[in-house]
């Protein structure tokens, strides 16, 4: 069994088409066969169902694939162990960011990359839930989010920061003079809120639920600079993270209760290798937020 075989076996599980994916990896469609024509003969089991041109998978497909992914992935960090001792002179980092901590992270992205110009960034903004599965996926280094909930036992987590959550007006709102607010009022209120994706509002939906409140949910949005704009005409409001607030226009109310802070958490991958320049960011995540251990 080679790797070779194995790259061209999740390429044709990930497409389900001998053809494409053979383009995909730039040989031919019978080189793709043969080859995995020979993995299957090694297991001695079909991994594809072939029914005239098309193929699908079959349960021994789906099962080997998840082994196949580790075995790649485990070849992968032998080299990325390899490529660090070139001292931080190439490499990449994926890192997966909830968009509420774009602000702050930017800010350490810049120092980073004026510190380490030679190592590629790749950044990607979701939902806490979105990002968890492709963390889960090895798609990402590591993710910023905030997560309260049990952490799983695959996971390991550093504790980055603690944020204040806020109620967000505009700043010409008859509201925006006050110093807090409670939460039976801001249930009462007209909101504009993220999808239900984000962790923000479902930390808020079970706070409204322990106090037995209804809020008045208006819109759902899955953008915060659109959340932004809505707000702004004072018409509406939003409940947010205080660190995700950049607008002039806009503040943020402090939210009575004794559960208004979020944790935000760095999340990873126990059992994968942490490159050198991961390690980097970590170091100037705890120099620039001191919440952190």
């Amino acid at each position: 069994m080679e790797l070779r075989q194995l790259r061209y076996f999740l390429k044709a599980k990930e497409l389900l088409n001998f053809t494409e994916a053979a383009k995909v990896l730039n040989i031919s469609q019978s080189t793709l066969s043969q080859q995995i024509k020979q993995l299957e003969d090694e297991l001695n089991v079909p991994l594809f169902n072939r029914v005239g041109k098309r193929i699908t998978l079959t349960e021994a497909g789906e099962i080997f694939g998840e082994y196949a992914l580790q075995s790649i992935n485990r070849a992968n960090e032998g080299l990325l162990v390899l490529k660090d001792l070139k001292n931080l002179n190439a490499g990449k980092i994926i890192i997966g960011v909830i968009y509420s901590m774009r602000i702050l992270f930017a800010k350490t992205l810049i120092a980073f990359a004026r510190q380490y110009p030679n190592i590629k960034i790749q950044v990607v903004f979701g939902t806490t839930k979105d990002l968890l599965e492709k963390l889960n996926l090895y798609h990402f280094d590591f993710i910023i989010t905030f997560h309260e909930d049990a952490i799983e036992s695959h996971l390991k987590c550093q504790t980055l920061l603690k944020a204040n959550m806020v109620l967000v007006t505009a700043k010409k709102s008859s509201l925006a003079k006050k110093n807090s607010i409670s939460l039976d009022e801001v249930a009462q209120l007209p909101l504009a809120l993220p999808f239900s994706g984000y962790s923000t509002i479902q930390f808020f939906v079970e706070s409204f639920g322990q106090e037995n409140l209804n809020p008045n949910i208006c819109m759902e949005i899955n953008d915060i600079p659109t959340l932004f704009e809505i707000v702004k005409t004072g018409h509406w409001h939003t409940i947010l993270s205080d660190t995700s607030i950049n607008d002039p226009e806009v503040v943020g109310i402090h939210i009575d209760g004794k559960n208004m802070k979020r944790t935000l958490m760095i999340l990873s991958l126990k059992e994968v290798y942490e490159k050198k320049a991961v390690q980097k960011f970590y170091e100037l995540l705890r120099s620039m937020h001191t919440d952190m251990p």
